[in-house]
């Protein structure tokens, strides 16, 4: 079975809904036959590379509320966080771009590394005081590669603009296909979807619903097992 979790870096709920899909992953009988991918979302997808600002400025002049109430959902974001045993910096983080990251990642699953590289940048932006915006490529390359990823081979994706490009935008068009307008999106079997970062509970029972539809009939043998039936050739003669 498949699950496929749409997510921006630059998305708090993502960083503690992974978490929370994990928990429940980490509890499923069959969690061996769930392969996980992520794909692609940026939910800034037209902000300059350089254009990086604090993100209580962002939260205000995207949403139109006080600094206050900002800071308050970061408080809580934090809160949401810690009860996921995740670090969280309530003060003092960034917002930028995730593009190049999206690229990176599309090479880290080329490499099966994709899960560990996600991690990384998710640390890297909502729990070290280094950003993760700032500091540009060389920032992004050192995070690549302590994930496991060759230094040559991640210079070269971060210094070419169109690697992994055409990749990224077919993630965020699927997304958009699928009904997916925010992120974190669950994608179970392409035939469940959850929106959200919903409690460990609610991902272990679509866990538990995809699988029931996935997993082939078992076929019970009682008494004879050649017992008469009808198939496209014809129905058994019954015995005398």
């Amino acid at each position: 079975m498949r699950v496929e979790i749409w997510s921006d870096i630059a998305c708090p709920w993502c960083y503690v809904g992974k978490a929370r899909f994990e928990k429940a992953l980490a509890g499923f009988a069959h969690r061996d036959r769930v392969e996980v991918v992520h794909r692609s979302f940026e939910l800034d997808p037209h902000r300059a590379k350089d254009d990086v600002q604090p993100v209580l400025t962002m939260l205000t002049e995207k949403y139109g509320m006080s600094e206050a109430q900002a800071q308050a959902g970061e408080d809580n974001l934090g809160a949401q966080a810690a009860a996921e045993g995740l670090d969280y910096r309530t003060r003092g983080r960034d917002h930028g771009n995730t593009f190049d990251m999206h690229r990176l990642l599309h090479l880290a699953k080329e490499h099966g590394r994709q899960s560990e590289l996600l991690d990384a940048l998710y640390r890297a932006n909502f729990a070290e005081e280094r950003s993760v915006f700032a500091e540009g490529d060389e920032r992004l390359a050192e995070l690549a590669i302590a994930a496991g990823l060759d230094a040559d081979e991640v210079r070269r994706v971060l210094a070419d603009p169109d690697a992994y490009a055409d990749e990224v935008r077919a993630d965020e068009r699927e997304a958009a296909q699928l009904g997916a307008t925010g992120v974190p999106f669950f994608v179970l079997d392409r035939r469940y979807g959850v929106s959200g970062a919903q409690p460990a509970e609610v991902f272990a029972q679509a866990l538990a619903q995809a699988w029931q539809e996935h997993t082939p009939l078992t076929l019970l043998q009682g008494g004879d097992g050649g017992a008469d039936a009808c198939g496209p050739d014809g129905c058994a003669v019954p015995h005398a």
